[in-house]
């Protein structure tokens, strides 16, 4: 089965074509980084309208690769939520639309699936059941994973996500947008010890996150500082020394609470190199990430987690359809 996979919940037009027999066929991503750099944030109308003018082209140019035109897809695959609601729109409308036209399945994606599913996507993925960390600007979430759809939340950021945090500490610092990357780039420069912040929420029990505290701290720690470029680096070090060292311990904490021995983790953050170096150091656990390229938002994601649940493709007999800003995984089910 060849499944077209379509994101846009947020600033990236992703495309792909997975082929349930031969793997990912094609894949293209635009990201809307240079767009949105002005003004130092996503602005969710200019998001939208972008998608709008990327997405089709973007199809035509993953078929083109794959070698495929439009009468051999399967089915359709579109995130449907969460994320900003015009962007996911335009998703929706535009895969419903052709799956309507092609007469096949549609099927609508949680976005935190499609990322929590991005490692199965790999040559030796990892097996359920498995904890998740998802990490990303917009979540912080810990997931007991027992199979497709079948997810218990375990614990999530009550405020900030740790990717907000990074991008709001790197913008407090005068880094450009999006900061999170340039903020991990400067700590490689950074001293250790110099600064020693706290690790939110460590020293009681549960699994939930907070980031907006730790934030603060960076924050009062530059307006104290000589605010020099050193200063910049070292602060950037120890804020993420300690939000890296906070998700260690969670997921340490997970692991024990649930049984199992292998930590998947996707997202954003996930792409960070010192979070990596931390968690493959957990004694005795197994830990798995999608390839730095399927890390951020990503079409790739969304055509597999499509496949993953194409014994629930139930062709659409009502012309409707509906995007979801806020999609728990604690509300889908198993295919």
């Amino acid at each position: 089965m060849r499944v077209l996979g379509i994101e846009s919940s947020c600033d990236e037009t992703g495309i792909a074509l997975y082929d349930s027999e031969k793997g990912l066929l094609a894949h293209a991503l635009y990201s809307q980084i240079a767009l949105h750099a002005e003004y130092g944030g996503v602005v969710p109308e200019l998001a939208s309208r972008d998608h709008i003018r990327k997405t089709l082209p973007l199809i035509e140019q993953v078929l083109t690769e794959a070698n495929l035109n439009r009468s051999e897809i399967d089915a359709v695959a579109y995130t449907a939520g969460p994320g900003l609601v015009g962007a996911l729109l335009v998703g929706a409308a535009i895969g419903r639309s052709i799956a309507w036209a092609l007469d096949i399945p549609a099927l609508a994606i949680n976005h935190m699936e499609g990322h929590l599913l991005s490692p199965l996507l790999e040559a030796h993925p990892p097996a359920f059941p498995f904890v998740s960390l998802l990490v990303s600007g917009g979540h912080t979430l810990l997931v007991d994973v027992q199979g497709v759809g079948q997810y218990s939340l375990l614990g999530e950021s009550i405020d900030d996500a740790v990717g907000e945090a990074f991008d709001k500490t790197a913008k407090m610092l005068g880094l450009s947008y999006p900061g999170g990357p340039i903020l991990a780039a400067l700590a490689e420069r950074g001293i250790p010890d110099k600064y020693e912040f706290p690790r939110p929420m460590t020293n009681r029990p549960g699994l939930d996150f907070s980031f907006s505290g730790l934030k603060t701290f960076a924050m009062n720690t530059w307006r104290n500082s000589a605010q020099m470029e050193q200063d910049k680096a070292d602060i950037a070090l120890a804020f993420q020394t300690a939000a890296v060292e906070t998700l260690a311990i969670k997921c340490k904490r997970a692991l024990k609470q649930t049984g199992h021995s292998t930590i998947v983790v996707a997202g954003g953050v996930s792409a960070n190199k010192a979070l990596r170096t931390r968690l493959d150091a957990i004694p005795n656990a197994r830990v798995y990430y999608p390839r730095p390229e399927f890390c951020g938002d990503n079409g790739a994601m969304i055509a597999f987690a499509g496949a993953m649940r194409q014994s629930a493709m139930v062709k659409q007999t009502v012309p409707t359809f509906s995007a979801k800003p806020r999609w728990s995984l604690n509300e889908l089910s198993p295919p």
